[in-house]
């Protein structure tokens, strides 16, 4: 899934406790906005396994449930949202396409690794890859509830996070080139930190 459809999916999950808290409203939407989008910082690693956490991921947001129940401050409620979002992330993940290049083409069998069990998780591919049609349609109506409930700042990065969707999703299939070929005038020492995918061929 796109990034921005990932950064939705944790604006959605946090929409009911900003309107249940709506004094700790904005810190709980960002939490929930980076939730969305954290586990995604691996792609500088092991992408989709240094920082996606499908079992461990899912027990600490179940944590986090119990204890923002048990005492809900801004800071219980915004773990809550950023675990909930990071949690359905590495679920998005593994219902969309494996890892690689050119996704479309490519018929890796490794969607998020599970540390604990130690093996990759195999996609399920109901959506076909990041920036697939399929994802942009959801991306779009993970969007409406926030669009129409929340005030106007969250509403301008809702559009925001959908027009990103759409130039991605038009852009996706001539991206995979461009990065290929830009990656090459890098400097060696940040040539390093660009997933392989891009470095060869």
């Amino acid at each position: 899934m796109m990034v921005t459809t990932h950064a939705l999916v944790g604006l959605l999950v946090a929409l009911p406790l900003a309107v249940l808290a709506p004094e700790h409203a904005t810190a709980v939407l960002a939490a929930g906005v980076v939730g969305g989008i954290a586990p995604d910082f691996d792609v500088f690693a092991t992408h989709r396994k240094t920082l996606h956490l499908p079992t461990y991921g899912t027990v600490a947001a179940g944590v986090a449930l119990v204890l923002a129940l048990a005492v809900p401050t801004p800071a219980t409620l915004a773990t809550l949202a950023f675990l909930l979002a990071a949690a359905l992330h590495n679920a998005g993940d593994i219902v969309c396409c494996g890892l690689g290049a050119r996704p479309w083409h490519n018929r890796s069998e490794r969607s998020v690794y599970d540390h604990y069990r130690g093996r990759w998780i195999p996609p399920r591919r109901w959506i076909r890859y990041d920036g697939a049609p399929e994802d942009l349609a959801l991306a779009v109506g993970l969007a409406v509830p926030s669009a129409a409930i929340l005030e106007w700042r969250w509403q301008l990065l809702t559009v925001a996070l959908l027009g990103v969707s759409v130039v991605y999703t038009l852009a996706r299939k001539r991206l995979e080139c461009v990065a290929r070929w830009g990656v090459q005038f890098l400097p060696a020492r940040v040539r390093r930190y660009v997933p392989e995918r891009y470095v060869t061929g």
